[in-house]
């Protein structure tokens, strides 16, 4: 019992956010009556707030060094224009649109990288400077118009569904879309094995792990959870395409800061600079690439998130950088730095857009909205510093 406590303790902000993501969900199920669990609602709740995760993902590593990027909003506006020229214009090939939009976000990158690593400009200040820049560069471009439609082609990235390359499976008057609920056993399955496999080693070497009832129920409710949404998502369409995206990302970085050495270094950095230069980490090339790879996400939520509008406009991208900001120090991150993680994150980012997507249906006004996304924030990071302060004693 003693363990379990611990552990509990340890992970209080972990667990306490999803707990609280659950509860909100359950709340808003209940005031609107059922409405928020449609399968439509939710679809659209990941369309949403695709490109919130998307660079909630990138601003999770900036946080863990301590710092944040202010750019990420001015740059999808800016690579967004660019598309729109290119695309609309120029009437050149989506996909060939897509991939220089990526190489120009990691050129911002690159440049921003060098400024903060290589210069040693404060991050607050040359992502600051960068907001303004590709801000007023996207409006330059854009010269007060909005440039619409786009193909097909790119608009499948944000609203398109997989293809149930089954036929899909009929009970009784109701059709499931059977490709995407294999993909979701195949989920859970990996899950599963993951825990074991994470349990075992935790064991091996004497951590303290979860009694083997608690684990087993952790386990099963994780299995549940993942299990409802696929049949929520499976009774619409199936999974948007823009899920398996962020589902690429969200594994891919989740392994490179809790497998790699990368990601080890990223951690190191954040909790003490000095400390990790000595110990041999290349510290400026890691702010390099943390940046770098900031404004490859920002294209990537740009790509996504004028495909998901059909429309490039001088307005895309405000106040973005705050929403992922947000989602990072609401799902975990620890102001100081060197304390995250990449599923804390999403989780963060998650809540976020339950708040909003709520409190729409509801119809509350957006600047209630606002108000109560920034009470959510404070209490969020009050909640990190009452934490650390009562582990120091």
């Amino acid at each position: 019992m003693n363990t379990l406590f611990l552990l509990l303790k340890k992970n209080a902000r972990q667990y306490g956010m999803v707990i609280a993501l659950a509860v909100a969900m359950i709340f808003f199920g209940i005031l609107t009556n059922g409405i928020f669990f449609r399968p439509v609602n939710l679809t659209n709740l990941v369309l949403q707030n695709s490109y919130v995760l998307i660079l909630a993902v990138g601003m999770l590593l900036c946080t863990l060094t301590g710092n944040v990027d202010l750019s990420v909003g001015s740059v999808v506006c800016f690579v967004g224009a660019v598309c729109g020229v290119m695309v609309v214009d120029l009437h050149l090939d989506p996909f060939l649109t897509m991939f220089i939009a990526l190489l120009i976000g990691a050129g911002i990158g690159m440049w921003q990288g060098f400024w903060i690593a290589f210069v040693h400009v404060p991050p607050f200040i040359a992502t600051l400077a960068g907001m303004l820049i590709f801000r007023g560069l996207g409006q330059v471009i854009m010269q007060g118009q909005t440039k619409a439609p786009f193909p097909k082609e790119f608009q499948l990235i944000a609203s398109g569904y997989i293809p149930d390359i089954f036929g899909g499976l009929t009970i009784g008057n109701t059709t499931f879309h059977l490709f995407s609920i294999v993909i979701g056993l195949v989920i859970i399955a990996f899950i599963t094995v993951s825990e074991v496999n994470k349990r075992k080693k935790q064991k091996k070497y004497n951590f303290d792990v979860l009694p083997s009832g608690i684990f087993i129920a952790k386990v099963v409710a994780i299995a549940l959870v993942f299990m409802a949404f696929t049949i929520v998502f499976a009774l619409y369409r199936g999974f948007p395409s823009i899920l398996i995206i962020l589902g690429v990302l969200i594994i891919g970085y989740h392994f490179v800061t809790s497998r790699t050495v990368q990601g080890r270094h990223i951690y190191a950095l954040g909790g003490n600079a000095k400390a990790a230069k000595l110990s041999g980490v290349k510290t400026n090339w890691v702010m390099f690439w943390i940046y770098t790879n900031m404004a490859i996400l920002a294209s990537i939520a740009a790509i996504v998130f004028v495909a998901r509008l059909n429309a490039a406009t001088p307005k895309a991208g405000q106040n973005f950088e705050m929403d992922a900001i947000a989602a990072c120090y609401v799902g975990g991150s620890a102001v100081s730095g060197g304390i995250g993680t990449i599923i804390g994150a999403v989780v963060g980012g998650l809540f976020i857009g339950v708040l909003n997507n709520g409190m729409s249906i509801l119809g509350v006004s957006t600047d209630w909205q606002q108000a109560i996304k920034g009470f959510v924030l404070l209490a969020a990071v009050a909640f990190d510093l009452y934490s650390k302060a009562r582990s120091t004693k």
